[in-house]
């Protein structure tokens, strides 16, 4: 007599599992391709206005944490081999006159591939253009300094190219050995000492050689000595202002659609995002605002 409830009962069942395993299969393929699909298309569609826009090949290296995997883990980027050769070979694609736009968003990251990447711009006939929008940090300076014309935000800074040489700023690990006997200093250092030395030597020398592309040899020199030397903190912000100060030239007039970019790539979120805020209602007639509320465009300058 019960048979017949419990078959019915036991289909229901198995129904909802199944169910429940293609919404599953369904979030899952969202998350994992169709959401990264859609925020390239995106990206890849405001890059194509910009070109259409400076008649240039224009490339975006933009570190920052997304959130990469399935569970949502917040993944920092720095500068790779794998962002120099995809840079070269960006390059080697554009016609050796066209502008070339470069987009850098970085903290910095391996000097090899930060070096493959200034000497290619270095060597590029066609105008090279830097556009920063919030910072361009170590690495991200030196190629930078390649650049015909910076473009900044007013707030955004750069930073020294001071080496490091296991974690440790190489030229903290020299005034190490300068102060301490080297019977009080152990293998391990002194091996490392070693390195800083030969590090800022060589960095100093690479950054000269890039800086002549724009100044003349003995000011190539002293500003290559300045931003390698080691006598700022890694993370020390260089301005605007300082930059202009050091003989740097750079410019304000950062185009609008670079934020508009920046707004398609997200911070990484593990919880409730520490920065909040809604955008202002404009009136029909008033100039539109982006997702992210960026800083009004500054006045062309002489």
């Amino acid at each position: 007599m019960n048979e017949a409830p419990r078959s019915w009962r036991l289909k229901l069942w198995r129904l909802l599992k199944t169910f429940g395993w293609l919404i599953l299969l369904v979030l899952i393929a969202q998350q994992v391709w169709w959401a990264p699909f859609r925020a390239d298309a995106a990206r890849a569609r405001v890059i194509e206005r910009f070109q259409q826009e400076r008649k240039s090949r224009v490339i975006a290296m933009i570190h920052r944490q997304d959130t990469q995997s399935l569970f949502g883990v917040p993944v920092s980027q720095s500068i790779t081999i794998d962002d120099s050769e995809a840079i070269l070979r960006a390059i080697r694609l554009t016609q050796p006159e066209q502008p070339l736009d470069l987009i850098l968003h970085t903290p910095g990251g391996l000097v090899l591939a930060a070096e493959q990447i200034a000497k290619a711009l270095v060597e590029h006939k066609g105008k090279v253009t830097v556009f920063v929008p919030h910072y361009a940090m170590s690495g991200g300076t030196l190629i930078a300094l390649t650049a015909d014309e910076i473009v900044m935000d007013p707030n955004a800074v750069l930073g020294p190219v001071d080496p490091q040489i296991g974690g440790l700023p190489a030229a903290s690990i020299l005034k190490l050995v300068e102060l301490k006997k080297p019977a009080q200093v152990s293998d391990e250092m002194l091996v490392l000492a070693d390195m800083a030395a030969k590090a800022r030597l060589q960095v100093a020398a690479f950054v000269a050689e890039v800086l002549l592309k724009h100044h003349p040899k003995d000011r190539a020199a002293a500003l290559a000595l300045v931003l390698s030397e080691g006598r700022w903190t890694h993370d020390f912000p260089i301005t605007v202002q300082a930059a202009r100060q050091l003989g740097i030239p750079v410019s304000v007039n950062m185009p609008p659609i670079i934020y508009e970019l920046m707004d398609l790539y997200p911070q990484g979120r593990a919880g409730r995002p520490s920065v909040l805020y809604v955008p202002i209602r404009r009136d029909r007639d008033s100039p539109r605002e982006f997702g992210g509320s960026p800083p009004p465009r500054a006045p062309a300058e002489k």
